[in-house]
């Protein structure tokens, strides 16, 4: 890992073989070169090229060479693109709610629907009549009606917030797993109005806070939201200059529909290729003890089966194309926590902290001391509300040792992500705000949208108002238990930690999860409520969440020239319709694999992981003076964000004093990243983890480095033809034989399908 580190540490790749630097050559940007850059911009750091091709390094790199700045002018909303869009929503929102009850969680893909949509727009155009059709006829009349419904050919901007509308509605939303917990947990069936009013009271508010904060999250070139660039890169190259890309087309589409036969194999027919372990697969005759340890250590094809340690998977939907898209410093310290995640863990379960062993490995329930699920509802009644005798009597929850690590790590990042922000960025952010202020900015894309009509503030603020009166009704009538002030300080709790959750997603492609702030913050102002807990914590982190996503999209607004006004109204739509579909899908998952969701283990293909976490979270943040206080058994989780906090700024003085140690870059390593990380493995399917850092290894240190010109025409392309094929197959195979609707259809058992056990070999129940 450290290796790894060092070659990365200047994100511009491995030094060459003995130091011979011949096919590299620096090429100073010039207004010459690009004219239309300003001379502050112009005059930035050295581009590196190989081979003539520039390395893509920064968000301006991505701006000036990556994302073509080219505006057609095109019509944008129509009735053809808001009736798709519309209709894919459904689609998108029903794909991610059962992806959060998969063993890997794993976002719709963009791309996944851009497909999608794109194939209808074509075929829409194409086939239904047009108004030159029946021009100079006796139904000319007709003409502007079939305008208004084909308008011709089907371009990009039409496809854009088609698909905007899709993606929108494809956000996961922490709401709607609350009413989740309370029909697995509670038996509670939340009224369908307040669900639905409480999904957009979270997603519109944190839409309003990414309307204001735009100016310094969206539109600097470094926050490129390196996630959208394979969506961007698809949707140029379909609508641009599709002859001269024709190579690149058929790269496309050959790519995706191989994945798309091949995504069956490894997820119905065979799916021992989800998780190849040689150590598994060769321990079969080995003595029981001996079986125990290969599996904590190398088995993950399962749900919570163990660490995954070099397993591989050839299983896509897991793999995604993440890795294709991140920044290398993002995952040289993405790959340093994953190795830490191996020792500690394995540390944490075979020394017996916190009594780990007498709890599976790897799980995401609460425990009785003897090992058996915890009985909360002995605890907690129907009323929701704790019950001091019953407690007594029943005993304080147990969390598994990884579990433990998770909520501390959570801290840990938390407490760096904050410190980080102000001493590392401080600067770069100070001139953005004074840039945001001042009405500037040099990002060429941003340049390029001044010809249209920006949102006024007091859109954004009217949505904030709307969606604080939605949630305050739902407070006031839903079976919340939390109050309207408690609800108050999670809505300003949310909004302060949204500017540092932005950055630091906008610029290293991956954020940080904050929920575990929120659970304490919501502990302290709810004692002995889970449920308060749960809806403290989804006010004050969904509309982080929210806030992300949306602004990675107005990023692709601004990347390919989207009116503002006209993705304002596209999100918002997008928003309400994701409310509903979330909510009746996770109903329909819930009541068919009620039995594997309450599981602690799930299986491989269903995991309540998810609602499991969320409710453990909130039974023991609901204990927090009992279980996190000075006398606790779980002080240190709350001490970590403190801790997470003097490690940044411990590296920030060394920084300062020393920038370099040996070839190392001091400010190149984040420690939230690596902190989060370092965690990566404690619940779900880990047999992904060798197979994803090997995917960015060839993407990001190889293809980007070596081979530029290349990297820049197909990785985001080849990114998003396998994420596309991958989910449209998964799409299809989860309603007709996993049982997302109903009775699932297994495949019949063979060799690379055991009936019995984990599909990797790898001995189940060990201790």
């Amino acid at each position: 890992m450290q290796a790894i580190t060092t070659s990365l540490n200047e994100m511009g790749g491995p030094p060459s073989p003995g130091g011979a630097v011949s096919h590299i050559k620096r090429k100073e940007s010039s207004e010459k070169d690009y004219p239309d850059l300003d001379e502050d911009e112009s005059n930035e750091d050295d581009v590196v090229y190989v081979k003539g091709e520039p390395i893509i390094t920064t968000g301006s790199d991505v701006s000036r060479f990556l994302v073509d700045v080219r505006d057609d002018g095109d019509p944008a909303l129509t009735f053809r693109s808001l009736f798709i869009g519309t209709v894919f929503a459904c689609l998108g929102a029903t794909l991610c709610q059962i992806y959060l009850f998969k063993p890997i969680q794993v976002s719709v893909s963009a791309v996944f629907l851009l497909l999608f949509v794109y194939s209808t727009g074509l075929a829409w155009s194409k086939v239904l009549p047009r108004r030159e059709s029946v021009e100079r006829t006796r139904f000319a009349k007709l003409g502007p009606v079939l305008e208004f419904i084909n308008p011709g050919e089907f371009r990009i901007k039409e496809h854009v917030i088609a698909t905007l509308v899709a993606s929108t509605a494809s956000y996961g939303s922490t709401a709607v797993l609350n009413f989740a917990v309370q029909r697995l947990y509670y038996n509670t069936d939340v009224n369908a109005t307040t669900a639905v009013l409480a999904t957009f009271s979270t997603a519109c508010f944190g839409y309003g806070l990414c309307g204001l904060l735009r100016p310094l999250t969206v539109y600097p070139s470094e926050m490129v939201y390196w996630g959208s660039l394979p969506t961007v890169s698809t949707f140029q190259l379909l609508h641009f200059d599709t002859e001269a890309n024709y190579k690149r087309m058929k790269l496309f589409w050959i790519v995706l529909m191989g994945m798309f036969f091949w995504e069956i194999i490894p997820s119905y027919i065979f799916p021992l290729l989800n998780g190849v372990s040689i150590f598994c697969l060769a321990s079969q005759h080995a003595l029981p003890s001996v079986q125990g340890v290969f599996t904590h250590l190398f088995g993950g094809a399962n749900s919570n089966e163990g660490l995954g340690l070099l397993s591989i998977s050839f299983d896509w939907q897991y793999i995604t194309s993440t890795f294709m898209s991140l920044p290398l410093s993002q995952q040289a310290n993405a790959w340093v926590g994953c190795g830490l995640c191996y020792i500690i863990l394995s540390t944490i379960y075979y020394s017996n902290a916190w009594n780990s062993k007498s709890f599976p490995m790897l799980s995401t329930s609460i425990f009785s001391s003897n090992g058996s699920v915890y009985d909360q509802l002995a605890v907690f009644g129907t009323t929701f509300q704790l019950n001091q005798t019953a407690l007594n009597e029943v005993g304080l929850p147990h969390m598994t040792g990884s579990n433990v690590w998770t909520n501390i790590t959570d801290n840990l990042a938390i407490g760096g992500l904050f410190a980080h922000c102000v001493c590392f960025w401080g600067p770069y952010l100070r001139d953005t705000f004074r840039n945001a202020r001042l009405g500037r900015q040099q990002d060429l894309h941003w340049k390029a949208m001044q010809k249209y009509k920006e949102v006024p503030i007091w859109w954004y603020l009217c949505l904030l108002v709307l969606s604080f009166v939605g949630g305050l009704i739902v407070v006031f009538k839903g079976q919340t238990t939390l109050s309207w002030y408690s609800y108050i300080v999670a809505l300003l709790l949310g909004s302060f930690v949204t500017p540092f959750s932005q950055t630091i997603n906008a610029r290293m492609g991956y954020g940080i999860g904050t929920s575990q702030l929120m659970k304490m913050v919501g502990g302290a102002m709810a004692p002995g409520r889970p449920i308060a807990n749960l809806y403290f914590t989804m006010w004050s982190h969904d509309i982080i969440n929210q806030s992300i996503g949306l602004a990675a999209d107005l990023k692709i607004g601004q990347y390919l020239k989207i009116p503002p006004q006209v993705m304002f109204l596209t999100q918002l739509w997008g928003t309400v319709l994701g409310a509903v579909v979330n909510y009746v899908t996770m109903v329909s998952v819930v009541n068919s694999q009620r039995d594997a969701i309450l599981s602690p283990t799930g299986t491989n293909v269903w995991s309540g992981q998810v609602v499991q976490s969320l409710n453990s979270n909130a039974v023991t943040w609901s204990l927090a003076k009992e279980l996190y206080g000075p006398t606790g058994e779980y002080f240190i989780v709350p001490l970590s964000l403190l801790i997470g906090i003097a490690a940044t700024v411990i590296q920030w003085f060394i920084s300062r004093r020393w920038p370099r140690i040996g070839p190392v870059k001091v400010d190149s390593v984040v420690l939230p990243i690596i902190f989060m990380f370092s965690a990566w493995l404690s619940s779900g399917v880990n047999s992904v983890a060798t197979s994803c850092i090997l995917v960015g290894i060839v993407s990001q240190l190889w293809l980007r480095c070596h081979h530029p010109g290349w990297f820049r025409k197909y990785n985001y392309i080849l990114g998003g033809a396998l994420d596309g094929g991958a989910q449209v197959m998964v799409f299809i195979l989860s309603f007709a034989v996993f049982g997302a609707s109903g009775t699932a259809k297994p495949f019949p058992s063979w060799a690379g399908n055991p009936a019995h056990g984990n599909v990797d070999y790898c001995v189940v129940n060990v201790t």
